[in-house]
């Protein structure tokens, strides 16, 4: 069985007992998030798509960590023109673990 859910702007596949790193979540280590932007839920052959979520369907996960990726550098150049510019970026995410799959 498996979901296709919505958070942080982008669309994850999920499987029960898979880590994953989201975008940035409010929730303290250990706790119990209920994820309810639900698109998709596929249980063998039994396929439930939603118009555009799925009412009544949740996914729950607990939070493992938070973190921040490795560092993305951003370099600008203009030939000729002595123009160069560098910056970094390093973006927050959270890392959960799917807890269980809940269709309605």
């Amino acid at each position: 069985m498996y979901a296709v859910i919505k958070t942080g702007g982008k669309q994850y596949r999920v499987v029960a007992g898979e880590k994953l790193k989201v975008e940035q979540l409010a929730g303290e280590v250990g706790s119990e998030l209920v994820i309810d932007k639900v698109l998709m839920v596929a249980d063998g052959d039994n396929i439930t798509i939603g118009s555009p979520i799925i009412n009544g369907a949740k996914v729950t996960a607990t939070v493992l960590s938070h973190g921040r990726h490795d560092k993305v550098m951003i370099f600008k150049f203009r030939r000729r023109k002595h123009y160069r510019k560098t910056q970094g970026h390093r973006q927050n995410y959270t890392e959960i673990q799917i807890q269980q799959i809940a269709a309605k």
